[in-house]
């Protein structure tokens, strides 16, 4: 284990111990917070109640599906803005001020749209997602080595050749970047309109315990979504550093 690591873990340890004895000694009040072991029996009873199970697996598929529509959905339109610098010089304005609008207020249009359904949230994950995608495609193959391209030339690659031998690889990190940054986004998105809006997942079940003082539930379910992220980050991470090391060699 590396130094860093073990210190992020002691800290870690050593934060989550002060919230438990601080809780435990009525330094802070249980309507505010409640201890760290509180919020672990929480979770563990919420994982053996098969309507919570169903909540989450309802929420995990509606990130699933906005993150992967928004990759795919902001490669594409991210590579199309490359392509044709007009149109990226008339929209460059609009990408820049597009997250001062607030997504949210379009939900009763999608409902009409889509319907009462799950469809309305995963439109809304997706719409906070793929800028992200998008913007990193372009910053990608924008800081492709001009020395690469030449390269591909010289060496007569065709132009299919020159994109995925040369483009995409040179690219990568740029690419894995905007990847990590939509499935956040559509994390934040998706819960975020069920927490507001809609009537079922995991974001609703935070909102319903949070107005009913269920604080126990409440941050269980925080604890769940924290974990389920962390593990999510982590995962990326170690294959940005397995992408890393390939595309060093």
């Amino acid at each position: 284990m590396k130094p860093a690591t073990a210190i992020r873990i002691a800290l870690l340890l050593a934060s989550l111990l002060g919230l438990e004895a601080a809780c435990r000694l009525g330094a802070i009040s249980p309507l505010t917070i409640v201890p760290p072991t509180e919020m672990l029996r929480g979770l563990i009873a919420v994982a053996g109640m098969a309507d919570m199970r169903q909540e989450v697996a309802t929420t995990l598929t509606g990130i699933a599906c906005a993150a992967t529509l928004s990759v795919c959905a902001g490669f594409l339109l991210g590579c199309l803005l490359r392509a044709w610098p007009r149109a990226r010089v008339a929209t460059e304005p609009l990408l820049a001020t597009y997250y001062s609008v607030p997504t949210f207020i379009f939900y009763p249009m999608f409902i009409v749209f889509f319907g009462m359904n799950r469809i309305p949230i995963v439109v809304i994950g997706f719409m906070f997602a793929f800028i992200a995608m998008m913007t990193s495609t372009m910053n990608g193959l924008d800081r492709v080595p001009n020395v690469l391209l030449r390269t591909a030339r010289m060496h007569r690659l065709g132009a299919v050749e020159t994109i995925f031998r040369i483009v995409l690889p040179a690219a990568a990190p740029h690419l894995f970047t905007g990847v990590k940054l939509a499935i956040a986004y559509a994390f934040v998105g998706v819960l975020g309109a069920e927490f507001i809006l809609s009537g079922s997942g995991v974001g609703y079940q935070i909102a319903f315990a949070f107005n009913g003082f269920d604080n126990e539930r409440m941050y269980a379910l925080i604890l769940l979504v924290t974990i389920v992220v962390g593990t999510v980050n982590t995962v990326l991470l170690g294959w940005e550093r397995r992408l890393q090391r390939r595309i060093s060699r």
